[in-house]
């Protein structure tokens, strides 16, 4: 058998068994060399027997689902074969492990050719608003069931604001006055303008931290919260804290799919989302700054 203690450690035996993956650490089976990650997870490279490196994402207690919503994003995006992803190499409860993707430099030819991808899997879309699988975005939950109505201003209320910003209140990360800006403007949604349009097939995370710049010249996408949704959110979600060449991501994307009229004045309705989602995790400024967003539209 490939891959028991009297063989050596390969990726066959490690997809089959990835329960053992803990085990193969502490007896140093497996080298790990700790890697930078978020607060949600830790971050190792894994190194085996045969010098074959595997990024490898855990959390000790993991909510039921958190790393298999991850992986069947993975799968989902990388189904419409236009952006490319890490394989899952093997998924457990506590445990996701990835092909490593060497990285490079962003490069203007790079970024050009991901807004062109970026738009194709967006048109890829998607059966609804939402997701068939429970999300997460970052540590936090993430509710991709569909609304009554399948319609977006609903969805993008009811789903993806509402739930953080009740959780940023009862954590005291949002003042009164910040959240009624925000709930006021869920109330009149529909008249903001977002062009109505079919489910796009959305990263969901797209910060500039999960776009990869690989060193053979290819732009991966990595740990998304995928679902069907407005694709102007991931444009809004690339411009909330930049990304390298940015203009020539959006250059490409709108020649490739153009936009509705006035959307980069509605980039930060969009970015209410993960300002909220940040107030809930991290306080400080944030629930002030999701009320700026929301007073745009008042």
């Amino acid at each position: 058998m490939s891959g028991h203690a009297e063989g050596s450690l390969d990726l066959a035996y490690l997809r089959a068994h990835p329960q053992v993956v803990p085990m193969m650490v502490r007896h140093q089976r497996i080298r790990a060399t700790p890697l930078p990650s978020g607060d949600s997870c830790v971050a190792e490279l894994f190194t085996l027997d045969g010098g074959e490196m595997i990024f490898a994402k855990s959390r000790e207690g993991a909510p039921t689902g958190f790393f298999a919503a991850e992986a069947a994003g993975l799968a989902w995006i990388a189904e419409a074969g236009v952006i490319p992803t890490p394989e899952v190499i093997a998924l457990s409860d506590e445990l996701l492990l990835l092909e490593w993707v060497p990285q490079g430099e962003p490069t203007k030819r790079a970024a050009e050719r991901f807004g062109a991808d970026l738009a194709a899997l967006h048109l890829e879309g998607a059966d609804g608003f939402g997701a068939p699988w429970p999300g997460f975005i970052g540590r936090l939950s993430m509710d991709n069931a569909s609304v009554a109505s399948a319609q977006w201003p609903e969805f993008f209320a009811v789903r993806r604001i509402e739930p953080y910003l009740r959780a940023a209140r009862d954590a005291d990360h949002v003042s009164a006055e910040d959240a009624a800006a925000v709930s006021a403007v869920m109330s009149r949604l529909e008249s903001v303008g977002v062009p109505a349009e079919p489910p796009a097939r959305l990263h969901g995370d797209l910060w500039s931290g999960n776009v990869h710049w690989a060193a053979d010249g290819r732009v991966f996408v990595i740990d998304p919260a995928a679902h069907g949704g407005h694709r102007e959110s991931d444009l809004a979600m690339l411009a909330l804290f930049g990304a390298p060449h940015l203009d020539r991501i959006l250059a490409a994307y709108a020649e490739a799919a153009p936009l509705g009229s006035g959307w980069r004045e509605r980039t930060a309705l969009h970015q209410l989302f993960p300002v909220l989602v940040h107030a809930v995790m991290f306080g400080g400024s944030y629930g002030g700054q999701a009320g700026a967003l929301a007073r745009r539209y008042l």
